[in-house]
């Protein structure tokens, strides 16, 4: 049986970040948010959790279509749980189902007669935050924007922070012309407008997710690069690093194994901040018609509806509170992070 043992600092660190109340509880509900958006199709759904027909279970929420004609309905195409709910309780039969509690997709359109969307909130019908221009659920929208704007981000700080890491202790630990050049490299490269590179790669092909995250990478990691090249020039004048070089540790182990896990600590107190930043990329990007394409779950998108349609104040004020408060709870975090990790707290001097 593998045991991890944390390391004695670490744990200092960690004890310290839970101490720091705002940034500790908003970490555990980020955290929960963040789990039940992995498995929102259980809470934000059109289809039912379980039917019971005819003595048998179905549960139609992760497995395949199942058909009307399934649960005795004239049509043979997917079957609308809601109606069939309704159905069951009119009738005198023992069938029962459970449906979400909001019991709606985010690319269902909910049209009714004699009314144009967007609607107001209507609990009876599970539109908890009404319906947008299209007639679809706010909610179900909202969350599962949330669940691609959060991963994105994540992904991108992955990408960003591995790519940024690896160049960024290379530049400061061989030096030299190396350096020289990626310096070069990144102070033109920086200069290049980041939003026309976007506006005209959208121009010429249909933006993607990962073609997103592949876009925002070629400029996103020159942030971490600077700040591990500075790190990995102060670390490797250091004597863990020339007793590595004495025991014929290669140049890579002696970065990856060594250098890396003592800078540990700027990598750490940035992750916060960047992923805020990520979710507010996205999210611009989607207002600005540059994002995912529709009709992709978006803040950026549901924002530009609610500007454009202040009469329905119910869609812009529901992704304005959402974005304020994921936000703030990262940079919450962030600020605990970086409290807890701060260096001078935890110096030792020879």
């Amino acid at each position: 049986m593998i045991k991890f043992k944390i390391n004695p600092l670490t744990q200092k660190k960690i004890k310290r970040f839970r101490t720091i109340k705002r940034g500790y509880y908003s970490f555990l509900l980020l955290s929960l948010i963040l789990g039940l958006s992995l498995f929102g199709e259980l809470m934000v759904n059109s289809r039912a959790l379980i039917v019971s027909y005819n003595g048998k279970l179905y549960f139609p929420t992760y497995g395949a279509i199942i058909t009307g004609k399934t649960f005795g309905l004239e049509y043979g195409y997917e079957t609308n749980y809601r109606e069939l709910r309704d159905k069951f309780k009119s009738s005198s039969s023992s069938d029962w189902l459970v449906m979400p509690i909001v019991p709606w997709n985010p690319y269902e359109n909910d049209l009714k007669e004699g009314a144009f969307p967007p609607l107001p909130p209507d609990s009876s019908v599970g539109h908890f935050l009404g319906t947008d221009t299209t007639g679809r659920d706010i909610l179900a929208r909202l969350f599962y924007g949330f669940r691609i704007a959060i991963l994105f981000s994540f992904l991108l700080v992955a990408v960003n922070y591995s790519v940024g890491i690896s160049i960024g202790s290379a530049m400061g630990y061989i030096g030299g012309k190396f350096d020289l050049f990626f310096q070069r490299l990144i102070e033109i490269w920086s200069n290049v407008p980041f939003l026309y590179i976007i506006i005209i790669i959208s121009s010429i092909i249909t933006p993607s997710f990962f073609s997103l995250i592949f876009i925002m990478l070629m400029f996103g990691w020159m942030f971490m690069t600077w700040q591990l090249r500075t790190s990995t020039y102060k670390e490797k004048a250091r004597e863990y690093v020339l007793a590595a070089k004495s025991l014929g540790a290669s140049d890579a182990r002696i970065i990856f194994k060594h250098i890396i896990p003592n800078t540990i600590s700027v990598i750490v107190t940035f992750v916060p901040f960047s992923v805020a930043s990520g979710i507010a990329a996205l999210t611009s990007l989607d207002y600005l018609g540059f994002g995912l394409p529709a009709p992709t779950p978006s803040w950026g998108e549901l924002l530009k509806q609610g500007t454009a349609n202040l009469n329905a104040p119910w869609i812009v004020s529901s992704v304005v509170v959402s974005m304020i408060l994921v936000l703030m709870m990262i940079t919450f975090i962030g600020e605990a992070v970086r409290e807890a990790f701060d260096p001078k707290k935890y110096t030792t001097y020879e």
